[in-house]
């Protein structure tokens, strides 16, 4: 006979899964920048390559690599945060909110990049996840939702100029589309939740 300590509440489970996938992501990330650094860098070059064929192929890997260490370490706590905090739905909802973000920033990033360059980095990710906490509250018309959409916006809201043609170096084109990747992802999951 199993005792109540034995097992876990529903609330403590969703958190420990939450935590253990999220952790288990960001892990992977580490893992591939080591591998990355070991052979110079250049697994970099599978990132998106606009308007090349085989730069499609950035699509699949590009947010799994980054140009270096700083890189890596300023996408590292926003992600732990930010998809902590979807995966608190379901690895469900996390994995596809995460799939349609990180497909539609990885096509931004091929149809409007510049010839010769490379977009690799899973910031697409955080801004398309910061886009999606914030509306969807709205769209599902939950009151909880919409103030931790309040929240995330005080909190990262101002990263979201990210969006626009700035720094070079900077794939604002992934940023932009991750974006509207997770808007669409929060009014697609507010129609599921509604």
């Amino acid at each position: 006979m199993s005792s109540s300590l034995d097992r876990q509440s529903p609330a403590r489970s969703r958190f420990a899964t939450a935590a253990g996938t999220i952790a288990g992501f960001v892990a992977v990330l580490w893992a591939v920048e080591i591998v990355n650094t070991v052979l110079g860098n250049r697994l970099n070059s599978f990132g998106v390559r606009p308007w090349r064929l085989d730069g499609l192929a950035g699509l699949l890997f590009a947010p799994l690599l980054h140009n270096g260490w700083g890189h890596l370490i300023s996408n590292t706590g926003p992600l732990l945060v930010l998809g902590f905090m979807i995966l608190l739905s379901g690895v469900a909802t996390w994995v596809r909110v995460t799939a349609l973000v990180w497909v539609s920033g990885g096509i931004g990033a091929w149809l409007f990049g510049f010839p010769g360059s490379v977009h690799v980095g899973a910031s697409g990710l955080v801004f398309g996840w910061i886009v999606y906490l914030v509306l969807r509250g709205v769209y599902a018309r939950k009151p909880l939702q919409i103030g931790v959409g309040l929240l995330v916006l005080l909190a990262y809201g101002a990263v979201l100029w990210g969006v626009l043609p700035g720094r070079i170096g900077i794939s604002w084109q992934m940023h932009l589309f991750g974006a509207l990747g997770g808007g669409v992802a929060a009014w697609l999951e507010g129609r599921r939740t509604s």
